[in-house]
């Protein structure tokens, strides 16, 4: 046997010290040793690279296949590849004929305009900052939360005859036609433009983390309280800036950053209209709506509050209960169900950081 064949093929870490046993039992002299303290060498550092290695992440562009069909008949067996697709994107039951959709989606990505408007987003993704984002992320939430299975990314471009984005566990699934940008070819034109402004690139990432947390995200069912309403949301924003920490709080809420600066600004103004209306407790669903819903804005409060202000707000007490309690880890948060005990804990009561 030589030396070299333990180190022959793709070898994981977890190996190294049967490997590593395996050659000792081979020195025979002086000659062997220095060339097994080489290999050892080379081997070890080969593995702490490993270690090392930022995480990858392959995105499946299926929009590319489906592009490539030449008729409706090649698209209906696309679609026949891939049920979650039909399924889940767009939304047609199990069993149900697929003919007329396969129509709508050859007719669609036969159009010269479609084939030019892919190219424009193929364009706008072909940097890898996406998978990266998602990769380094769903990196974070596995050092977090152990359980925690990387779900399969793919994406698909359809004309908008999909939905915008599907998130489950296990599958998500990109409309990268939905997100090209304000300097997009088309535009999805069944939002208003306080939505479209989260509809591009850079809030990709965010978005996807932060309907990931919903699984860790623990809650008290019985608690129909705007308080326990806002602890959740504070909770989720805090789980995605945790795994997306290089992401811009602007990005993650969905305002601008003119928006964050005049709510930071006002938040003493904003919990004291909270304290008068006695919000924290209400549990009427059209009153609630009024201050987690998206909105252009919370008129309720000042033309100038951005909506979903609740969420925000819920966002400041899960950050003061974790400047209040620095032994709690992201995962304690996450399971704890208890909103009333997190507002008690974290103090806050509209007083901006000492750090603002």
């Amino acid at each position: 046997m030589s030396v070299l064949e333990p180190l022959a093929g793709t070898v994981g870490c977890c190996g190294c010290a049967k490997y590593i046993l395996k050659i000792t039992s081979m020195i025979r002299s002086r000659r062997v040793v220095l060339a097994y303290s080489v290999l050892l060498t080379l081997f070890l550092l080969a593995c702490q690279n490993a270690v090392d290695a930022p995480p990858r992440l392959q995105i499946n562009h299926l929009e590319n296949l489906l592009f490539g069909c030449k008729t409706p008949q090649e698209v209906a067996a696309f679609l026949g590849k891939n049920p979650a697709i039909e399924q889940k994107y767009f939304g047609l039951p199990v069993g149900a004929s697929d003919s007329l959709l396969a129509q709508a989606l050859f007719s669609n990505t036969s159009s010269a305009a479609l084939q030019q408007f892919k190219n424009q987003i193929d364009s706008i993704y072909s940097d890898g900052a996406l998978e990266q984002q998602l990769a380094d992320g769903f990196a974070n939430i596995k050092v977090n939360f152990p359980d925690f299975v990387a779900p399969k990314v793919v994406t698909m471009v359809t004309g908008f005859l999909g939905k915008d984005l599907y998130v489950s566990d296990s599958l998500v699934i990109i409309g990268l036609d939905y997100f090209g940008g304000p300097n997009a070819r088309y535009r999805p034109n069944n939002l208003y433009n306080y939505q479209l402004k989260r509809y591009e690139k850079a809030y990709l990432a965010a978005s996807i983390i932060f309907v990931l947390s919903d699984k860790y995200n623990k809650n008290n069912p019985t608690d129909k309280t705007f308080l326990a309403d806002m602890v959740a949301y504070g909770k989720a924003f805090e789980f995605t800036k945790n795994v997306l920490p290089s992401v811009a709080d602007s990005l993650i809420l969905g305002y601008s950053q003119t928006q964050l600066d005049d709510v930071y600004a006002s938040q003493a103004d904003i919990w004291a209209y909270f304290l008068d209306r006695r919000l924290l407790y209400q549990t009427d669903p059209t009153e609630k709506s009024k201050f987690l819903d998206q909105r252009p804005a919370t008129p309720e409060i000042n033309a100038r509050c951005p909506g979903g202000i609740g969420r925000w707000v819920g966002w400041r007490v899960v950050n003061k209960f974790r400047a209040e309690n620095t032994d709690v880890s992201l995962r304690q948060l996450m399971q704890n169900a208890d909103a009333p005990a997190i507002f008690a804990a974290s103090k806050y009561r509209g007083q901006p950081d000492q750090s603002q």
